[in-house]
């Protein structure tokens, strides 16, 4: 190693410490939430657990879905409610699905379930190909060209969202809901909220839709909990919750207002510094090392030596040789 090679070497290392600085930066950034994103919200006070929702979502996403065959259990019509007896959670064959909750002195209540659309996406950080990937526009979206089959992004989800088809052994992906991203893009809705008869959902501006649940726990304080569940959990969600219940009656994790990519930041920061500094110090010890091994060399005379010292070594060594010769005889 020269001394052009180590200065190189040095300096790529300092930017790899010095680049992991805008990690945290980045994240705070994007825990702001970009201004036109959308989303939607939910309010379980107007669902009555029809699963047209469901029906809309399987029918708009029919072309990327595994094929029928390969389900694992048959599907029931999705008039059919007797399905909401028992928790449900999506998978790779349906993007979402509601479930019903039995609560003392009321109604039952119904909670549609699926992608969630973090603000900072836990699946989206922890995936190092980055086939999630989060738009500027709200959706989290999935490149299936670029999976490796890691399955990281659906330990790291705090929803238990992303879906793995392990019926496929060819080529298994990653399903989960993409908020009809190609509908919403041409303007329209998407399929869920297209197809619900009591507007329980409602899709528009994330901050817009704050506002409206607001207002309506604002106008009815006794309909609801005074708890919009997305606003802050995780960073915030663009899918938004209103409940008559507490949220974790309906099975809506207590997981705090901070983003995984925010308590990840630091550790990948300290990562990125002490990679950086650990290259400068490797390169150093390797410059350092190979400099002694040829002052060594040129202090024994082999490696460095003039052509006079060679020519002459070859002179001793020819007459030894001479010399043995002749005592052998």
């Amino acid at each position: 190693m020269n001394r052009r090679k180590f200065l190189s070497l040095a300096s790529a290392g300092i930017a790899a410490a010095a680049s992991s600085v805008s990690v945290r930066a980045a994240s705070a950034d994007a825990a702001k939430g970009h201004p036109e994103a959308v989303g939607v919200l939910h309010d379980s006070t107007l669902c009555i657990g029809c699963r047209s929702c469901e029906a809309a979502c399987q029918s708009v996403n029919s072309a990327i879905l595994p094929k029928p065959e390969n389900y694992r259990v048959p599907e029931k019509p999705f008039y059919d409610r007797s399905v909401l007896a028992a928790k449900r959670q999506t998978d790779f064959q349906r993007f979402t699905v509601v479930n019903r909750y039995a609560v003392d002195g009321r109604r039952p209540v119904h909670r549609k379930f699926q992608c969630n659309h973090c603000v900072e996406p836990a699946c989206a950080s922890a995936c190092f190909v980055k086939a999630l990937y989060k738009t500027p526009g709200g959706p989290v979206l999935y490149r299936s060209e670029l999976c490796v089959g890691c399955r990281y992004c659906m330990v790291a989800c705090p929803f238990f969202v992303p879906a793995y088809d392990y019926d496929n052994a060819w080529n298994p992906l990653i399903y989960k809901c993409t908020m009809c991203a190609p509908r919403v893009a041409d303007g329209q809705l998407p399929g869920c909220v297209s197809r619900c008869p009591e507007q329980a959902l409602i899709f528009g501006k994330r901050s817009e839709l704050i506002k409206i649940a607001q207002a309506r726990i604002k106008e009815s304080p006794e309909k609801y909990v005074q708890h919009i569940y997305g606003e802050h959990e995780v960073g915030g969600t663009c899918w938004l919750y209103l409940s008559p219940v507490p949220h974790n009656i309906l099975d809506q994790p207590e997981v705090g207002d901070v983003s995984p990519s925010r308590l990840t930041s630091g550790i990948l920061e300290t990562a990125g510094m002490a990679a950086g500094i650990l290259s400068v110090l490797l390169g150093a010890a390797c410059f350092v090392s190979r400099r002694r091994g040829n002052d060594a060399v040129n202090e024994c005379g082999g490696g460095t030596e003039t052509g006079a010292a060679r020519d002459t070594g070859g002179e001793t060594h020819k007459e030894a040789s001479e010399d043995n010769k002749e005592g052998g005889q």
